[in-house]
């Protein structure tokens, strides 16, 4: 599905001369199919939507860490491009959650898995990916998790 949502944004940008969202759309594009091949050994021909979810959060975290290194660095006009990129890469990703409605929803998933100590995140952390792809910070879960059971 989002995949399709992808292609057809491509068509689109293509058509309307959108350069800019034309080359981001196919960085995406080229960063499915190179998961599409890492997957072919295991039997999956086409990753799912869960597993595009992800790779667009990691390319928006490894944007936002470039868009420091560039301000930091005095660059502003490769940082703006950088920001570019993620507005377009956000468009495929749902509405993100609150602070207050990641803090519930780990809340609920560690009475559920019954999680106790930190032997028990990568439960939770399994459970966190599967129903809420997309929609959180991993990086930002994971530290309030420990918090948590720790």
């Amino acid at each position: 599905m989002i995949r399709e949502q992808i292609k057809s944004k491509l068509v689109e940008a293509m058509k309307a001369k959108n350069d800019k969202m034309t080359g981001t759309l196919r960085l995406i594009n080229a960063a499915i199919k190179d998961k599409d091949i890492e997957a072919r050994p295991k039997g999956i021909t086409e990753i799912d939507d869960s597993a595009i979810l992800s790779l667009l959060q990691s390319m928006i975290k490894q944007r936002k860490e470039s868009i420091d290194m560039y301000q930091k660095g005095g660059r502003m006009d490769l940082a703006e491009n950088e920001q570019a990129e993620i507005d377009v890469i956000q468009m495929f990703l749902p509405k993100q959650m609150s602070d207050e409605e990641v803090t519930s929803a780990i809340k609920t998933i560690i009475e559920e898995t019954r999680a106790t100590s930190i032997k028990d995140m990568g439960k939770v952390m399994g459970v966190l990916k599967s129903k809420y792809a997309g929609q959180l910070d991993m990086g930002k879960a994971s530290t309030l998790i420990k918090g948590l059971l720790g």
